[in-house]
């Protein structure tokens, strides 16, 4: 399995800054044409406040996993909570105190749950299309610090006041691969196959896998999206985001605005799209800077 570590990005100004607040929701719906719900998804936040004379100290964890399961109703689903499930449960066993897991540890969770998976196939004879696999977006936070990774076309975004909307993850699929290899974006979107997805969790061993681990620095308050291709086909998370999204940035907007705008986003998504089914986790990172 290949692993790429991009370089964490550094704090614009010699301000430094720390998280003052981590709160996160998820909702999944089956959608208005499938029978089955075979999207599954996690979500763990833990936050720890102190006081001293110094003042208050907050440190933030949140594991966000989202996973689209695929290879008929009871293998799509099995699949994406046999995953999900692994994968929570290696991660949180090998998270250093204080401090994100290095890509080593993300790269051997996904491995893990890969396995779980393919041996899973293998045990029931699955072949071809039949064998069960899925989609995978996972978010690592440790106080303002963020990893990420990938597998499929499940995506990932950051919102913020300076930066707005940036799609975090590149969905593995032909048409994507195709234009990293330089084809233009309008003719790799052409082919019949462009949608089909180049990696998956499940179908095949481990070592097939190439993943990349990307890490970055949160600055100021800012919004982590994690959906299925239910919400994000056809550009609903570019058109929509600002009407959506980009509110719960307020100082003032909690945990029940998470949740409010979450269901938005189900139902945003079951009107305008509503061929698949929906998950949306969304994550809220509030920041400070420290004074003095």
């Amino acid at each position: 399995m290949d692993i790429t570590r991009s370089v964490p990005e550094t704090v614009p100004t010699q301000v430094p800054v720390r998280l003052v607040n981590l709160e996160a929701a998820g909702v999944t719906d089956v959608g208005c044409q499938r029978e089955y719900n075979q999207d599954y998804f996690y979500a763990h936040t833990v936050l720890h406040r102190s006081l001293s004379p110094q003042g208050e100290v907050v440190q933030g964890k949140g594991l966000y996993i989202l996973c689209d399961g695929m290879g008929g109703h009871a293998g799509g689903e099995e699949a994406s909570k046999l995953a999900t499930h692994k994968l929570a449960s290696y991660l949180l066993a090998h998270w250093p105190e204080g401090e994100l897991p290095g890509p080593e540890v993300i790269q051997a969770a996904v491995g893990v749950a890969n396995q779980a998976i393919y041996l899973r196939n293998e045990e029931e004879y699955r072949r071809g299309k039949g064998r069960m696999g899925t989609t995978l977006v996972v978010a690592l936070v440790q106080d303002n610090q963020v990893a990420v990774t990938h597998v499929g076309d499940s995506r990932m975004y950051r919102i913020s006041q300076s930066g707005g909307l940036q799609q975090v993850t590149m969905d593995h699929e032909v048409g994507q691969w195709e234009i990293q290899r330089g084809t233009d974006p309008a003719i790799a979107y052409s082919r019949p196959d462009a949608y089909q997805l180049t990696q998956a969790l499940g179908p095949r061993h481990e070592q097939t896998l190439e993943l990349d681990v990307n890490y970055f620095t949160v600055t100021e308050d800012t919004i982590l999206l994690l959906c299925s291709d239910g919400l994000s086909d056809n550009g609903l998370v570019e058109s929509h985001w600002e009407q959506y999204i980009k509110p719960l940035l307020v100082p003032q907007a909690g945990l029940i605005h998470l949740q409010a705008a979450a269901r938005q986003l189900i139902d945003l998504g079951n009107e305008l799209n509503g061929h698949d089914n929906i998950t949306v986790v969304l994550a809220k990172l509030q920041i400070q800077k420290s004074q003095g």
